[in-house]
């Protein structure tokens, strides 16, 4: 799949809000620079102060196309709002002074005495939206009815804002968003005729989607591949639930390249905030110019999500905490050592029969990295290495026994190493004692275990993960006994662990190094063909 060089018509948008002209003239300049094509001017949020002459020269002397908002007091969104009247002259003005976009509310545009004044306008157009209200995943059929209604006002553009509480709550919207861009692609006769064989909405424009809230990212990320027609990004840097950055969306993401045919992938965890994945594998695939996206998918209910996303689109995953070993239920065929393991990082949806088919990246990523640390080691003191695993004999301490501690323990194991599992869940860790003939002790016993000199010590666990990077899974003094210390992870990129750990002397492991070994697996996975590796490292290298 070679991602094609034309540009979609996807338009970028952010909200102002500023309580004068003078500020949002200069975030308007800002949002330029960012990336944005429009910006929407939320006229509601200026200080009750502001006299329309003051309005007037915004609109004047905007430097975007823009899209004017006067939310009521009524209205869920704003703090401050007007009266109708209020509302009315804004937006009048806006029309006179030929403003790209008038937004108003559903309310608004179904009041015929507004109806009267604003329609039968010049070169403006219309956006009537509404607010849909949370409580479980929406119907297609409300939304259909709700959008039907909405069009009958005269709309140009309908707007969506839906509140979701799970990511599964998002797929009738892109249902709708889908519908609505086949239905404005055909012509009228073509739209009768579907209407009479199928009893369809007769959609004839544009939508906005827009799920609010923080399960409501894929939202604005997939608009392009699902027929969105405008998306909104944070100004600024600004981090807003459900929003992308202006900055990430032209930048990361570059949205102006998905299409239709555009195949999603993701990283299916909770949280997801941390995750490097959409800096590296987004850049990766315009760099093999493959059609591809990857997004952060904040997910709770990990089954849920495989049976609502069953699209041959959703072509692959990344699988972080805490779904590794929930993940591998979901399969529906799961490689040897994935299945040995009992976790998977990778999933995969099989394109000729959409089956999903499960792998383990980590194991060999986490390996292959401490082999390489304890052969550099040597070379360090003039030792010589020999040819079977450096790992044979020694004796591996695994903090953390979940999907990452599992792939640890089992690839250990299986080079001959000695493994012994601390976990804050004693009956976790004997689990998987249990499953690799290894051996558990209780977590409290960690600080004091010391058998030998020249252990190895692997942290999998989220101990030292931000926000939480002042903690460590084991006091400095206690690591004179390690060799090599590997932490698994990755955000910081130079753990407390780690710091501790070189500072008396051990060779230590970043999970950078794990992570981008497992995303070369993965993108070998995802694309079918081979990782560009030396792109792809140094692109890591310079984001952490």
């Amino acid at each position: 799949m070679v991602m094609g060089v034309v540009k979609n018509n996807l338009l970028v948008c952010t909200q102002l809000e500023c309580k004068t002209s003078e500020e949002m003239l200069a975030s308007m300049e800002k949002a330029k620079e960012e990336g944005a094509d429009l910006v929407e001017l939320c006229v509601d949020s200026m200080a009750p102060s502001s006299h329309i002459s003051h309005i007037q020269i915004l609109f004047k002397q905007r430097t975007l196309p823009s899209i004017v908002s006067y939310r009521l007091k009524s209205s869920r969104k704003s703090s401050r709002g007007g009266s109708k009247n209020s509302c009315l002259q804004v937006l009048k003005l806006a029309l006179d002074l030929d403003v790209e976009f008038v937004e108003m509310d559903y309310e608004v545009a179904s009041d015929m005495s507004m109806c009267e004044l604003i329609y039968g306008r010049s070169n403006t157009k219309i956006i009537v939206s509404s607010y849909v209200n949370g409580g479980g995943r929406p119907s297609i059929e409300k939304l259909g009815d709700l959008i039907a209604s909405m069009q009958a006002t005269g709309a140009d553009v309908i707007k969506l804002e839906i509140a979701v509480d799970y990511i599964t709550d998002l797929a009738p919207i892109f249902q709708m968003l889908t519908y609505c861009q086949v239905l404005v692609s055909l012509s009228i006769d073509e739209i009768k005729k579907l209407f009479q064989q199928f009893k369809l909405w007769c959609f004839q424009v544009p939508l906005i989607a827009m799920a609010v809230g923080s399960r409501g990212l894929l939202s604005q990320l997939l608009g392009p591949k699902f027929g969105g027609f405008l998306v909104y990004g944070s100004l600024g840097g600004k981090s807003v639930p459900g929003l992308p950055t202006l900055v990430s969306l032209k930048q990361v993401y570059k949205l102006e390249h998905i299409d239709a045919d555009t195949k999603v992938f993701g990283l299916v965890s909770n949280p997801v905030g941390h995750s490097k994945g959409p800096i590296l594998h987004n850049p990766a695939f315009r760099h093999t110019q493959y059609n591809g996206i990857y997004v952060p998918m904040l997910v709770d209910d990990v089954k849920e999500f495989f049976t609502t996303y069953t699209g041959i689109d959703f072509a692959g995953f990344s699988v972080g905490i805490p779904h590794k070993e929930a993940a591998v239920a979901c399969c529906d065929e799961v490689h040897p050592l994935a299945k040995s393991i009992g976790a998977v990082n990778t999933i995969i949806r099989r394109p000729i029969d959409g089956k999903l088919v499960g792998y383990n990246t980590d194991c060999e990523a986490s390996i292959s990295a401490i082999e390489d640390a304890l052969r550099e080691r040597n070379v360090n003191n003039g030792v010589a290495s020999h040819n079977t695993s450096l790992l044979a004999g020694k004796t591996l301490v695994l903090v953390g026994a979940g999907g990452a501690g599992r792939a640890l323990a089992f690839g250990a194991k299986s080079r001959g190493a000695r493994v012994v599992i601390f976990n804050r869940n004693y009956e976790r860790a004997k689990a998987l004692a249990h499953a690799i003939s290894g051996e558990a002790l209780p977590y409290e016993c960690l600080h004091e275990y010391c058998p030998e000199n020249g252990m190895i010590l692997a942290n999998a666990s989220a101990i030292g993960m931000e926000p939480n990077s002042n903690q460590s899974p084991i006091p400095k003094e206690a690591l004179k006994a390690y060799d090599v210390v590997f932490d698994a992870v990755y955000t910081p990129r130079n753990t407390r662990l780690l710091r501790e750990a070189a500072e008396v002397g051990a060779t230590v492991v970043s999970g950078v190094e794990m992570f981008i070994r497992q995303a070369l697996g993965q993108f070998r996975l995802f694309t079918g063909g081979l990782a560009p590796e030396d792109f792809m490292r140094k692109l890591v290298l310079e984001q952490f």
